[in-house]
């Protein structure tokens, strides 16, 4: 479910740009710009390639914090493998950026999303498990990184996603997506479940599961 009333709005109109530095990785050289959200103190950060345009739609990753599979590299989800591929696919590209939203397990936060995985262990998907604790499936917002987009000078965004909420959240927003690019990566044993459960129950747009 997503927070699109007035309070979010002015909320995620409310933040400041803090540092900027660069960040040379495995994959190339980028930038990386940090935000804070004056009201909650929310941190945000974008990890940028090149010089983005407000002219031209830019290449967008929306990536969701994941400790488990971005720092730990956990192959029960694909995240980790996601962000990796997206900034392989950025630096091809020589323009574009990844804003790195910190809204742990969809937005219940790192020790709900253990007790979710625990859960998992005896049996539930992904989704039954948030449910069993009393969240909605997903509770992430997109406005935040909205503005983190616009503060970038970015006009017209190709996105980098599989799910649908993201486009309709940021079209919400006000940022004018002109495409969605698929970032599906290889499914195995481990990841397959998570993933049909992410096809089936979520809408996400993946139709490479066969493993």
């Amino acid at each position: 479910m997503h927070k699109n009333d007035a309070s979010t709005v002015a909320k995620a109109n409310k933040i400041e740009r803090i540092a900027e530095a660069n960040l040379p990785t495995e994959f190339g050289n980028f930038r990386v710009v940090g935000f804070r959200q004056l009201d909650t103190g929310e941190e945000i950060v974008a990890l940028v390639k090149g010089q983005p345009s407000n002219t031209m739609p830019v290449l967008i990753r929306i990536h969701s914090q994941c400790l488990t599979g971005d720092v730990f590299h956990s192959i029960k989800c694909d995240c980790g493998r996601q962000l990796q591929q997206a900034m392989e696919l950025i630096e091809q590209e020589g323009c574009g950026a990844i804003i790195y939203q910190l809204q742990e397990g969809r937005g219940i936060g790192l020790m709900n999303k253990i007790r979710a995985y625990a859960l998992q262990d005896q049996g539930q998907d992904t989704v039954e498990a948030n449910l069993s604790l009393g969240f909605d499936a997903d509770m992430r917002d997109y406005e935040v990184c909205a503005e983190v987009i616009k503060r970038l000078g970015i006009g017209a965004v190709r996105l980098l996603s599989n799910n649908p909420d993201k486009i309709e959240g940021l079209r919400s927003a006000g940022v004018e997506v002109v495409e969605r690019v698929s970032i599906e990566v290889e499914a195995d044993q481990t990841s397959i479940g998570y993933l049909k459960t992410k096809r089936e129950k979520l809408g996400h747009l993946l139709e490479n599961l066969d493993v």
